[in-house]
């Protein structure tokens, strides 16, 4: 068996047999890098803790070296963690790029497509979207994954992503969508139990703010309106779970307006607050644009959301 410093130092084209280090292992190893945690890493990878556990220790054998470190604030790279993060990530990069390339010749229209987008776009815009597709194209499956957090097209998190912020990457192909509108809401219920909220009341109301994050703070502050986060009487950073904080009565809360203008007994308030619209960015993977079943959902997706 190699050492740790003879695979570390190996170049692309040595002739060591593949059995050195398996990729399954190397591909374990960058989801430990890339989520800092046990937890996230088997989540991600689809096994047990045990058994991703069980299958460090394999590789820590493989390379004669301990590459993690358990701590309070999760897994480290040891040295020799940090020194095998480049190479690894090469050679993730140059997998993920076959898998690519192969399938852009693929010519059928039968198969998966993956699809990310956030958790409110996701439930109340892209489902009735979906809905036509797959009457029209029965033969292509979707995988929806409602996240807002940032999926890797390039390590095939997903095919397509609809994104809120501008994806970077030169490997993408990206489209600038219809932004998507949004305003002040309550339920019914709440304006009669309390009455229509204004400008000069607009501190008394009950309001449905953010977590963790401080964009509701910020907003607020923009307006003249500095407050705290104990202000937000009812605090979730999921954008489905704040509309349906709305919906049930518990405050005045941020949603779009193409969600809220198919909502009953929704009522929209304080019209004159302006608040920016959300940009909408399509982004798929360039090599991926050119596979036929691909090609058929981007488009759909992208006249769908051109028109709302």
């Amino acid at each position: 068996m190699k050492s740790y410093h003879s695979l570390v130092n190996t170049s692309i084209t040595d002739t060591t047999p593949p059995e050195v280090l398996d990729w399954r292992l190397v591909q374990l190893f960058l989801a430990l890098c890339n989520s800092g945690s046990m937890g996230r890493a088997s989540a991600r990878l689809g096994i047990s803790q045990p058994t991703l556990s069980r299958r460090l220790a394999e590789l820590e054998a493989a390379v004669g070296q301990a590459l993690f470190e358990r701590t309070a604030r999760g897994l480290v790279p040891t040295p020799a963690g940090r020194a095998l993060q480049v190479p690894a990530q090469r050679m993730g990069e140059q997998a993920a790029l076959l898998t690519l390339v192969a399938e852009h010749h693929e010519r059928t229209l039968a198969g998966t497509v993956r699809i990310t987008a956030s958790e409110a776009v996701s439930n109340f815009v892209l489902l009735p979207i979906l809905r036509e597709l797959r009457a029209k194209q029965p033969q292509i499956q979707i995988e929806l994954v409602p996240s807002d957090a940032i999926e890797d097209l390039l390590q095939r998190h997903a095919d397509i992503a609809i994104r809120m912020l501008r994806p970077t990457q030169a490997s993408l192909i990206v489209r600038r969508m219809a932004d998507m509108p949004l305003g002040l809401y309550a339920h019914k219920d709440y304006i009669d139990r309390l009455g229509a909220p204004t400008q000069a009341t607009l501190t008394a109301h009950e309001w449905i703010g953010l977590d963790r994050s401080d964009a509701m703070l910020r907003g607020f502050a923009a307006s003249g309106n500095a407050v705290s986060r104990e202000f937000f009487g009812f605090r979730c950073d999921s954008s489905v779970v704040t509309w349906g904080a709305v919906c049930a009565g518990l405050g005045i809360g941020v949603g779009l307006q193409a969600i809220a203008s198919h909502t009953p007994d929704i009522v929209r308030v304080l019209k004159e607050v302006v608040i920016p619209p959300l940009p909408t960015w399509l982004a798929v993977h360039r090599e991926l644009r050119g596979t036929p079943r691909l090609r058929v959902v981007f488009d759909a997706l992208a006249q769908a959301l051109r028109t709302r």
